[in-house]
């Protein structure tokens, strides 16, 4: 069973930043593309961002694009979503996954939660 573990998630005021990490143990991360999803409360879940496995081509989706950057360290297996400006309606749990958008492949992990708020 592979498991993708997200992190880094918290409680932040508007115009704050927060760092995601993304880990699946098990599975090739380096040699994947991946993406960064989100769920907002009472919402349906959105892609946020992909990766290509060689990091050399990154997609956003518009209401991200400028704020969010998503990299990754193959040396460590790692996906980043790097979070700057963060407003309220950014609020969600953060979920990450392999493939470009919508092409993922693996069960989802737990997550992790991004509240902005004063």
């Amino acid at each position: 069973q592979v498991n993708v573990v997200e992190s880094g998630g918290g409680l932040v005021p508007p115009g704050g930043s927060l760092r995601l990490s993304c880990v699946v143990p098990g599975f090739p991360v380096s040699s994947n593309a991946m993406s960064w999803y989100r769920q907002a409360p009472g919402k349906e879940r959105e892609w946020v961002a992909a990766i290509s496995s060689r990091g050399d081509n990154r997609l956003y989706a518009d209401s991200v694009k400028g704020r969010f950057t998503i990299s990754r360290d193959n040396d460590k297996n790692t996906v980043y979503l790097q979070m700057n400006s963060l407003k309220p309606e950014d609020t969600g749990v953060y979920d990450c996954n392999n493939g470009g958008r919508w092409a993922y492949t693996l069960p989802w992990g737990r997550g992790t939660q991004v509240t902005v708020r004063s």
